[in-house]
């Protein structure tokens, strides 16, 4: 039986337990006997894999592929990921790069299966991380499975350092980050933006989601998430704002304004 992770509590009280014992928690969360043998599979039959369809026909192989770039949803859309792999991520009109989440690029890129790309499957290195990756992921995604916020927090700390520490200007790490639904969820929720803001003019979101962070934090910039602290920072005002609005959507106004009076007395 894979081991469950402990939330004892939600919002910013149960975050820092899960900050305390996470490392120690990931790591019984890895040496699962169902983990190990997955990852064992994976590291031992990744190097025979040559083109696309090799890899979406082992689903076991697929499970752990896509796991790590949180793409776990489609694990029965054998042919859309085949598209994404065959195609690869150097020609244009690839499929990858037409899709809105980047997660898909990112995926295709990891195996360079696609034409004019250099095979990486028989990378030990690059697959050992892969499968690395798709421990951390699983175990987001068994945190989620108790609490949603958590488990974005938990994606946020690995994933908006590695975008803030991206080449490039700071408007392209802003369309990758919208780009990415838990980051853009995260952001979204911590900046006080309501459900609408979707509906917007992309390069109107640009502008209001630059505004609203540089209200938040002094800076418009995302290049400011290479420190520790300030991903800490934004990850409990999201874990505040999203705690309020479970409140706020389980009791009246009213209540509401008592809970937080009673909270700051």
């Amino acid at each position: 039986m894979t081991f469950q992770p402990v939330i004892p509590t939600s919002g910013l009280v149960g975050w820092r337990f899960l900050q305390r014992t996470y490392d120690a928690q990931l790591q019984t969360f890895s040496a699962s006997a169902e983990n190990e043998r997955e990852t064992q599979y994976f590291l031992e039959n990744i190097r025979n894999v040559r083109s696309a369809e090799d890899l979406v026909s082992d689903r076991r192989l697929l499970r752990v592929a896509l796991d790590a770039f949180g793409l776990e949803a489609d694990l029965d859309n054998r042919y859309f990921i085949q598209k994404v792999l065959s195609d690869g991520t150097k020609a244009e009109d690839a499929l990858a790069n037409r899709l809105a989440d980047s997660r898909y690029r990112e995926f295709s890129e990891a195996f360079g299966l696609g034409p004019g790309e250099v095979r990486k499957t028989a990378l030990i290195t690059d697959m050992e991380k892969i499968a690395q990756k798709g421990i951390v992921a699983r175990f987001e995604s068994a945190v989620g499975e108790s609490d949603e916020t958590m488990r974005i927090a938990l994606y946020a700390q690995h994933s908006l350092r590695e975008l803030a520490e991206q080449t490039g200007s700071e408007t392209k790490k802003w369309y990758d980050l919208m780009s990415l639904p838990p980051l853009r969820s995260m952001m979204e929720t911590a900046l006080g933006l309501p459900s609408s803001f979707g509906q917007l003019d992309i390069d109107k979101q640009l502008e209001i989601f630059r505004d609203k962070l540089a209200g938040l934090t002094g800076s418009e910039d995302l290049s400011q998430f290479v420190s520790t602290q300030a991903i800490q920072s934004l990850t409990d005002t999201y874990l505040a704002r999203s705690q309020i609005a479970q409140i706020q959507s389980a009791v009246s106004p009213a209540q509401t304004a008592l809970i937080l009076l009673g909270a700051t007395g």
